[in-house]
């Protein structure tokens, strides 16, 4: 089967196609069309260009996909599509260009939890997904959360942040020492020739459950840069609070993660999300993951990001496990993941 995948749940939009030769995926295409210099001047994404953008770029980069993998619309067996959560007006471009594309080529389409395509994208790795059950750590622009994998559709929030998602605290933070959007990349790039002991910043809600907080991380900051020991116009002294930044997050991700998989008696570790390009974090966490006796999973960098590979992926093991959605479904920008819904055929 070759399924289509479509994702245009943000400020990516992405199309993939996706072939599985038994028990291993094949990608054909793997197309992304980023808007991050439409956003960058904004300081973030901004939702009504970024549902233009989808507009206009979205059918040219199917007809890219298709032709560079050679495939024809009657080999398609699938259209996948994110569905939600996401921004709402860039969630309908791309549902309502699966819908038409698929009713006009008599193809059945699947509608996909963005969360949940996230969580199985280790499977379009080399060794495939972790056995089940898995923790994960979803972390992201949007979404900061630890998820318990028992199986295809069964899902458990363990913990999740309170107010600011970690790589909405990069932005923020990114903004205040006057670098570009998006903060992460920025502030990771910085942190590379800083010293994160320069400045103690605090590691918000480390020692309490599983919830996550990182509005008041943003607000130590701006406190520390007034005060006198920050000079702004030093380069150093910029280098080293960034380090300092992207220290305090990795720490709080990592050590709640592998106490996660502890407490739950689970010896995988998933790691998804934009978030997990950050080098820090990555290294971080399977230092502490292998000290426990847990294996850490990160999908290539690629897959961690939004892309529609991960979406296709996702449809493809609801084929295969002959699951469905209710017939009757449409974009939702706000979807729980523990709600989601699960029918047999």
């Amino acid at each position: 089967m070759i399924i289509l995948g479509i994702e245009t749940s943000c400020d990516e939009t992405a199309v993939a196609l996706l072939e599985h030769d038994g028990e291993k995926p094949r990608l054909l295409a793997d197309l992304v069309a980023s808007q991050v210099d439409l956003h960058a001047r904004f300081g973030g994404v901004v939702p009504e260009l970024a549902s233009r953008e989808h507009v206009r770029t979205l059918p040219p980069l199917v007809d890219q996909a298709m032709a560079e993998a050679g495939v024809r619309w009657s080999e398609i067996g699938r259209v996948a599509v994110t569905a939600g959560p996401g921004l709402m007006g860039a969630l309908l471009v791309g549902v309502s260009y699966a819908r038409g594309a698929a009713a006009v080529n008599g193809v059945p389409l699947v509608p996909i939890h963005h969360l949940e395509a996230h969580l199985l994208a280790p499977g379009l790795a080399e060794e495939g997904l972790p056995p089940f059950p898995f923790i994960c750590l979803l972390v992201s622009g949007g979404h900061t959360m630890l998820v318990r994998v028992d199986g295809l559709g069964r899902y458990r929030v363990l913990g999740q942040t309170v107010d600011d998602a970690a790589g909405e605290c990069f932005d923020k933070c990114a903004r205040l020492l006057g670098c570009g959007y998006p903060g992460g990349p920025q502030i990771a790039r910085m942190a590379q020739d800083g010293d994160a002991s320069r400045f103690a910043l605090p590691r918000p809600m480390l020692k309490r459950g599983l919830d996550f907080s990182f509005s008041g991380l943003k607000t130590a900051v701006m406190y520390a840069m007034k005060d006198g020991d920050f000079d702004m116009s030093e380069r150093q002294c910029r280098l080293d609070m960034a380090a300092a930044i992207e220290a305090a997050i990795g720490d709080v991700l990592s050590i709640k993660a592998v106490r996660a998989a502890r407490q739950q008696g689970v010896r995988h570790l998933v790691l998804a999300g934009g978030v997990a390009a950050n080098r820090y974090l990555r290294e971080r966490l399977h230092a502490l993951a292998q000290s426990s006796g847990i294996r850490l999973v990160v999908p290539d960098l690629r897959h961690c990001t939004d892309n529609a590979a991960m979406v296709a992926h996702a449809a493809w093991l609801r084929c295969q496990a002959r699951m469905r959605f209710p017939s009757a479904w449409d974009a939702r920008a706000r979807w729980e993941l523990e709600h989601l819904e699960r029918m047999q055929d």
